[in-house]
């Protein structure tokens, strides 16, 4: 005697072994024994074999007609051998009567499943739906092949073009678009960003990367909804001070400018003088909305895209020739020592006398033209004169309050690495194409304007964050436990020591057009100035508050994309650079291992890492002439291979120019991490299972 059964959603058939009330034991053909419970065997037969009843069944299956099936079928539950009678005969054969039964279990969308054996047939409503979607499935499927032959031969459907930053980085992997993509990979066994690209849907390399930052950070546009710049209701007094600002041509968030007051009379005043939006921007308002949104202004070469809109920014802005609002750290200074006798902060009005430009007067404030009264240049702007006895003493502070910092820091900060300037010929703020010449200049860090300025903001963020913590206002901080090797910089809420920077507090406040946390603390401080020892009842921000943590995890996940977007097309541009002018050979310094036996090396001459081969045993430092490789402009890739070693192997050592771990992280190219996984098992098509 053999049995027929269901067991897991799969029918099988053998010969009974033996069998009582509530189970059998059934020998398969394969030898397997197994136990089925009484309730599971669905037909019990001598003849013919089980493997045979199986193979002539499912013969049968493919025979029915579903709708005459349908048709025939009782209203009422039925077991699938009163439907073989009622399809086929009053005697339906053995064969017949699982044909049913395999015929039925594999179209759920016209008979539903009641139990072991027994169905109940979809109403008419249901199975026309039902239908319905499975034609519109068979069209899908049909579209899916269509548009993976599309791209096997080449060719990119608009509707994947369309998707094509969806698809690779954010995918609904149930969508057609994921799937032709995923099942033209596997055909042609290729990568599929590499198939995308030999497909031509990606149109350049530079709208490649620009998109996919857009669709990542972006998605609704870079624009803004009109809105218009409060007035400051305050009644503002005005400085006696003549302000200076000192930034790069391309900068128009002139945020901080610089006064010195009282050269000669053995007590100077440092005033430094940063931009007030705080003062008529209110948190929750639409504008605050926007910069919450934003977060940060995002640089590029070329191009950026602002925090605020233009119009707000140029309200605020530091612009030279008007007296504008700010909120002003003065610090009284010992002409002589140096040393600090006094700070206070004043919210007023700064009359802004020179927009200094670094690119155009680098050249001129040098050190010998700071610290040598007699030394004078062929052509020293006017303007630039008048100021020579602000900038010298200002350098002369720069210098001591680093020296000092670097005391508590524990060692020397290094200016080793030059900062790198780019320009895009012919481009004037507007969004770059990806082909403009390309332009590299080298701005050494340290400079004398950039350690003015740089200094400058040191004790202004330092000395308002100290401040805020005497008065118990909570801000937005950044600190660094120890200057040991991993320990990073954080973001917090209290006033911790920056060993990095050898302060004991600093904030951010000194950038609010450009940087979110920046515009809260001046809030914050604006409470701070008003209200002094009772600030923090009136800070917008209280102790605690849940809402300075958020902004915190925001900004710093926003700040860090829009930096590694910088840092990535400052390599792209590099790299452009290296195309424009048919640059085949580098002299690079080796600064790490890299990996599978290679070396990171950093160019000379332009802001270029990369890895070369070809060498063994290079100590940090070696010097190398490197032959460069192919560029690859999507991954940002390219590799190198030594030439010869420039260097005495003899006279160096494993100890090359030591930098800051931070700076070590710099931008190599490679591949790209997308998020088509084709590991995936291939979808089945479940309407129709196997049995």
């Amino acid at each position: 005697m053999h049995a027929l059964f269901e067991e897991a959603g799969k029918f099988m058939a053998g010969r009974i072994l033996s069998e009582a009330d509530t189970s059998a034991q059934v020998e398969l053909d394969s030898g397997k024994r197994v136990k089925v419970k009484a309730a599971h065997i669905l037909l019990k037969f001598e003849k013919p074999s089980p493997s045979e009843l199986i193979a002539q069944a499912q013969a049968v299956a493919e025979s029915i007609e579903l709708d005459l099936a349908w048709e025939f079928a009782p209203e009422d539950e039925f077991g699938f051998a009163d439907l073989a009678r009622d399809y086929f005969s009053e005697n339906a054969t053995l064969v017949q009567q699982a044909g049913a039964l395999f015929r039925v279990y594999d179209a759920p969308h016209y008979f539903r499943r009641a139990g072991k054996g027994r169905f109940k047939k979809a109403s008419a409503e249901i199975l026309q739906q039902a239908l319905a979607a499975i034609e519109k499935k068979k069209a899908l499927l049909a579209q899916i092949d269509e548009w993976a032959a599309a791209l096997g031969r080449g060719e990119c459907p608009q509707p994947i073009r369309d998707q094509l930053y969806k698809i690779l980085f954010k995918p609904d992997k149930n969508a057609p678009e994921y799937k032709a993509v995923v099942d033209a990979s596997r055909a042609t066994h290729t990568a599929p960003l590499d198939l995308l690209q030999k497909a031509g849907a990606i149109d350049s390399a530079y709208q490649f990367h620009w998109k996919r930052f857009l669709f990542e950070n972006f998605p609704k546009g870079t624009g803004f909804p009109a809105v218009t710049a409060p007035v400051i209701a305050d009644e503002l007094p005005l400085s006696t001070a003549q302000a200076y600002s000192i930034d790069d041509s391309q900068t128009t968030e002139i945020d901080d400018a610089l006064s010195v007051q009282g050269l000669g009379t053995g007590t100077v005043v440092l005033g430094i003088h940063i931009a007030a939006p705080g003062l008529a921007i209110q948190p929750g308002s639409a504008i605050d909305q926007l910069g919450r949104a934003r977060l940060s202004t995002v640089y590029m070469p070329g191009y950026k895209i602002t925090m605020l809109p233009d119009d707000v920014v140029q309200t605020y802005t530091l612009d030279e020739g008007r007296a504008n609002p700010a909120v002003s750290l003065y610090v009284t200074i010992d002409e002589a020592t140096l040393e600090f006798k006094s700070s206070e902060t004043k919210l007023e009005r700064v009359h802004v006398a020179a927009n200094l430009r670094h690119d155009q007067l680098d050249s001129v404030v040098t050190e010998e033209w700071l610290s040598n009264p007699e030394f004078e240049h062929k052509n020293d702007p006017q303007r630039l004169s008048d100021l020579r006895p602000q900038l010298s003493f200002l350098h002369r502070l720069a210098k001591e309050l680093k020296a000092r910092r670097e005391v508590v820091r524990g060692k020397p900060e290094n200016f080793n690495r030059p900062d790198y300037n780019f320009r895009l010929v012919g481009n004037h703020g507007a969004e770059p194409t990806g082909d403009e010449q390309v332009q590299i200049s080298v701005r050494q860090r340290g400079a004398p304007l950039d350690l003015i300025v740089a200094e400058a903001m040191i004790v202004a963020n330092s000395t308002w964050g100290s401040w805020m913590a005497e008065l118990g206002v909570p801000g937005i901080y950044r600190s660094q436990a120890s200057m040991a090797p991993g320990v990073k910089v954080r973001m917090g809420t209290k006033a911790l020591p920056h060993a990095g920077i050898g302060v004991k507090a600093y904030s951010w406040a000194t950038s609010p057009l450009r940087r979110y946390t920046d515009l809260v603390n001046q809030w914050q401080i604006i409470a701070c100035a008003r209200h002094g020892k009772t600030a923090a009842l009136a800070a917008p921000f209280k102790p605690k508050d849940a809402d300075l943590f958020s902004i915190i995890s925001s900004f710093d996940g926003a700040y860090s994309a829009y930096n590694g977007y910088q840092a990535g097309m400052e390599r792209f541009w590099t790299l452009k650079y290296v195309e424009q002018n048919g640059i085949t050979e580098l002299n690079a310094t080796v600064f790490k291992e890299g990996p599978g036996g290679s070396f990171l090396v950093r160019a000379d001459d332009i802001p270029l890492v990369f890895p070369v081969l070809g060498a063994q045993n290079l100590p940090r430092g070696a010097r190398l002439k490197v032959k460069l490789g192919e560029v690859d402009e999507i991954t940002l890739d390219i590799h190198g291979t030594v030439i010869e070693r420039l260097d005495d192997p003899a006279d160096s050592s494993d100890d090359g120019p030591v930098e800051d771990a931070e700076e070590d992280d710099d931008t190599v190219g490679g591949p790209i991490a997308i998020a088509v996984d084709m590991n995936e098992a291939e979808a089945t098509n479940t309407d129709n299972p196997t049995p």
